[in-house]
């Protein structure tokens, strides 16, 4: 869907908060184009072994279900209650305060109340109490209970892939309810009965089919990064390797396919590999494990598990030391938060030390995965590369957190280390739009496709909105983030609320500033863009 079919963003903005006439338990779903993703294709979940795949569309009037889905999905439940503490504790403990209310950005961009975390819990919490809680069957909906009916299943759809998982509700919720985790168990239990949407099931099937959630071929993803390594020739003269399922390297690096295929994620991996060619580092990247992210956070624990199982089995095939992950954002929330639980500790590996500078990395002594920007900031820490910020002087740059680097894992320090040594005029955006309270770009979570546009637009909206104000107020102009689908999404985020501001990585400014031995004049950036000599643009 372009954003000729979606309103202008003076119209959109203008969001209605008010109270709806009628309960929410009586107010059916409107599938309404541009405001939902379309269905997972049957070769999709037929490739990823899941249940029912056949052809449907959740416009559709009969979503073909299995005639006892209401038994498939109340045993579901039941395992998952008895399985997960987290889950069972999370449907009861809340007592609608309303500290979460207005904190998610869809909520913000639409007005609808059930758009409220309090309320998308309510959504699959009421269903619960008519199942498993004695109020709830002697009393119904006197107690908050509902049956399980078509209209319900259809309502979860909506609004647990309306939901990117992006956790700022659980930064403000005073029991520390996490609203990703009760969507993951509802995205689970519509799993049961085949319906999930397409954009989650593909990256998964290609994944496994091909290393990638792209679907790149190996031969494909040794071209790009030729041609990566062609254009960093072209600007600097300098011509550099890149290592392929290569035994016997000290290091592993892998990183989202979306970095090594399309821009503006491919000036982000060219920063990669200058600063690796820059210094001598023993890597090598995989065909096999080709893909950093982890579409299976999107879909279910078991596919999480899969998936982030790939990365160890290449790092243990390959007989490197340990792992440097690239800019990602949901690797890093499996590494941080499930995989020690699901397929580790990673004994086979050591302890990360750079060898470069000698840091120990104790904080990946279980998981042997260090991120990027970690490992940058430790080598410009202890001054073992060459920068010139000044090449970056054409740049004037906010920074996003993303969801699952600052949130899942606390990575909020060492991407703007090395944006402060890289560039000279960066600004940050007010208090309350970054580092933990960080806005999501509105399409996380498997969110990110053409259909959707609407509700992507109005998810992003609180973002872009504090972008705007740094922009207006600082002349602002480039976007930074480390993650991946950030790249993918905010770009035409940027372009609807805010278009004279672009996106980049953390890694493009670097691989702009730094100086590499042996390197001609440089008179562009990465992006072959003038780079001016002194002053502000």
């Amino acid at each position: 869907m372009s954003f000729a079919k979606i309103p202008k963003p003076d119209e959109l903005i203008r969001v209605k908060y008010d109270m709806p006439g009628k309960s929410w338990m009586n107010t059916p779903v409107d599938f309404r184009p541009g405001t939902w993703s379309h269905a997972g294709a049957a070769k999709n979940l037929t490739a990823l072994d899941l249940p029912n795949p056949r052809a449907w569309q959740p416009s559709d009037e009969d979503w073909k279900l299995p005639e006892n889905w209401q038994a498939i999905i109340l045993a579901g439940m039941k395992e998952r209650l008895e399985k997960y503490r987290s889950f069972r504790l999370f449907m009861d403990i809340c007592v609608r305060c309303g500290a979460c209310a207005d904190k998610c950005h869809f909520y913000i961009g639409t007005g609808d109340p059930k758009n409220m975390p309090v309320l998308r819990a309510e959504l699959i919490r009421s269903v619960y109490r008519r199942y498993f809680t004695t109020p709830g069957r002697i009393f119904g909906k006197l107690a908050g209970a509902r049956d399980l009916t078509l209209d319900v299943l259809k309502e979860w759809f909506y609004y647990f892939y309306q939901c990117t998982e992006c956790r700022r509700c659980a930064v403000f919720c005073p029991y520390g309810i996490d609203q990703a985790e009760i969507t993951m168990i509802g995205r689970e239990l519509l799993n049961l009965v085949g319906c999930n949407i397409n954009w989650v099931v593909e990256p998964a099937a290609n994944c496994f089919r091909t290393g990638n959630h792209l679907g790149i071929q190996p031969g494909g993803m040794k071209d790009m990064l030729e041609f990566l390594t062609d254009d960093i020739e072209e600007r600097t003269g300098v011509r550099v390797e890149v290592p392929l399922n290569k035994k016997g390297a000290e290091i592993l690096f892998i990183t989202p396919s979306a970095d090594y295929f399309a821009d503006p994620g491919t000036y982000t991996c060219m920063g990669y590999l200058m600063l690796f060619h820059e210094l001598g580092l023993d890597y090598t990247m995989s065909t096999y494990a080709s893909e950093g992210g982890n579409f299976g956070l999107f879909n279910s624990h078991e596919m999480i598990k899969r998936l982030n199982a790939k990365m160890y089995a290449e790092a243990r095939r390959l007989g490197v030391k340990w792992i440097i992950g690239g800019e990602c954002g949901h690797m890093w929330r499996v590494v941080n938060q499930y995989m020690d639980t699901m397929n580790g500790p990673a004994d086979f590996l050591e302890v990360p030390v750079s060898p470069v500078t000698g840091t120990r990395f104790e904080n990946a002594r279980s998981t042997k995965m260090v991120h990027i920007c970690e490992f940058t900031a430790d080598v410009i820490r202890n001054g073992k590369i060459r920068l010139d910020p000044s090449r970056n002087d054409h740049l004037r740059i906010t920074f996003h957190d993303s969801c699952n680097p600052a949130r899942a894992m606390g990575l909020f320090d060492e991407p703007r280390y090395i944006i402060n040594n890289t560039c000279n005029y960066f600004f940050e955006m007010r208090e309350d739009a970054i580092r933990e309270k960080t806005f999501c770009c509105g399409a996380g979570a498997g969110l990110g496709n053409d259909e959707n546009m609407e509700m992507r637009m109005r998810g992003g909206m609180p973002r872009a909105m504090a972008v705007k104000e740094v922009h207006e107020k600082y002349g602002v102009n480039r976007l930074a983030c480390i993650c991946a689908v950030d790249r993918a999404t905010l770009p035409p985020l940027m372009e609807y609320w805010v278009p004279d501001v672009s996106v980049m990585g953390v890694h493009e400014l670097l691989g702009n500033a730094l100086v590499m031995k042996g390197e001609n004049e440089r008179p562009t950036d990465l992006r072959g863009y003038p780079i001016k000599e002194t002053g502000t643009p």
